[in-house]
């Protein structure tokens, strides 16, 4: 019997709120409950569900990279900023040059993908987690844990934009694999100017949005600004889409400038934001587990672990290297290498897209993104809750 899209979407928030419930009281990510919830329904009712649930997921797991990376954006102070700025900027991209570089080469041998599909796969999988990282380092400047060296800062700075950087490269891949982007120089270059230009639209769509909530900040109520920001962000995204830019760091660099220009409204728009995400972080991981082919995880699991393994060693090799010049600890450097370790957002959102656009071994690539997900995310959680007493002073 089919099923049609409402009573889809009732199963997917359902199941995915209980399962998150479930797994957050064993003390396990509640994002790994809906993706097991995910995975339950990929076995039961895949075959069943409408054909436009599937038009819709692309955009649905864009929306929800918008929402968490907006609440990044306005938990980062200019002044925070200013005092990690070097050592987050190298946390930004050192680990996932080093782990996606890695991996690349790992693909290509374990799976015999070629070098531009095993690229796409490896930064792919070298971004971390904002949905595990991001709420993990909110709580921990709110108890005042690292404080003296600002190392949730740092991590929360410097995973955000790891995320973009490595979305941006996986872009580059994807058009090498697709053929649409021959010229390597130009696929280089354009690295660097994607990103300074997602900055920019950021700056320019955060001073935009500052200057109408400042005129018309008693007339327009706080879920009504979220909406806007939620609008004008969804737009720099398809933007960005269209002429090839970093448009999600564009999206937190927006929430930074709200944040500098009108603390209190940022603050406004934080809480707002942080309800929405309960919605989206269950569409995000649910999907995530419903798209699996169970048959090809299977195949893939074993040779998938062992990338992975070796890559989060790579990426830990990263942030040792990205840290050695700042003023942090011994300790804190090895917290902010368990803090890197979980992986579930961006592999959530890009796992499906190579299969999306029919590329050879696609299935596989999000049988890798899946397992990455229900291997890294409890690791890391359960790491950054069990040691953070003991590395980070208050």
């Amino acid at each position: 019997m089919d099923i049609n899209l409402n009573l889809i979407f009732v199963i997917i928030f359902a199941g995915g709120w209980i399962f998150s419930k479930l797994f957050s009281k064993i003390k396990l990510p509640a994002v790994l409950g809906m993706v097991v919830f995910g995975i339950l329904c990929s076995v039961f009712i895949k075959d069943n569900s409408p054909d436009i649930l599937w038009e819709l997921s692309p955009f649905l797991k864009s929306f929800a990279l918008i929402v968490i990376l907006s609440r990044a954006g306005l938990g980062i102070s200019k002044s925070a900023l200013k005092k990690v700025g070097k050592t987050a900027i190298l946390m930004s991209f050192v680990p996932c040059i080093i782990e996606g570089s890695a991996l690349t080469f790992l693909f290509h041998i374990l799976f015999g993908f070629s070098y531009e599909v095993s690229g796409l796969t490896g930064f792919m999988l070298a971004a971390v987690s904002p949905a595990v990282i991001v709420p993990s380092m909110l709580n921990l400047k709110e108890n005042g844990r690292g404080k003296k060296n600002d190392v949730p800062t740092i991590i929360l700075a410097g995973a955000s934009i790891d995320d973009v950087f490595a979305i941006t490269i996986f872009s580059v891949f994807l058009g090498l694999s697709r053929g649409t982007s021959p010229d390597i120089i130009k696929t280089i270059v354009s690295v660097p100017l994607s990103v300074t230009a997602g900055i920019a639209s950021g700056i320019i769509c955060g001073f935009l949005l500052s200057l109408f909530f400042k005129k018309y900040h008693s007339s327009v109520r706080a879920t009504e600004k979220v909406l806007i920001v939620l609008i004008f962000a969804t737009a720099l995204v398809r933007l960005g889409d269209a002429l090839h830019f970093a448009a999600l760091l564009g999206v937190m660099t927006c929430g930074f400038i709200i944040l500098e220009m009108h603390e209190k409204i940022a603050h406004e728009l934080s809480a707002k934001l942080s309800k929405i995400w309960i919605f989206a972080e269950i569409i995000l991981f649910v999907l995530i587990g419903f798209s699996l082919d169970i048959e090809t995880a299977f195949t893939a699991g074993p040779q998938s672990l062992i990338a992975i393994t070796i890559g989060l060693i790579f990426r830990s090799i990263g942030v040792f290297i990205a840290t050695a010049f700042s003023n942090l600890t011994m300790k804190e450097r090895i917290f902010c290498m368990i803090a890197y370790i979980p992986k579930a957002t961006v592999q959530a959102a890009l796992g499906g897209v190579a299969l999306s656009y029919g590329i050879e071994g696609g299935d596989t690539i999000l049988s890798i993104a899946v397992i990455s997900i229900l291997f890294t995310a409890p690791l890391g959680l359960i790491g950054i809750r069990t040691t953070e007493k003991y590395l980070l002073k208050n």
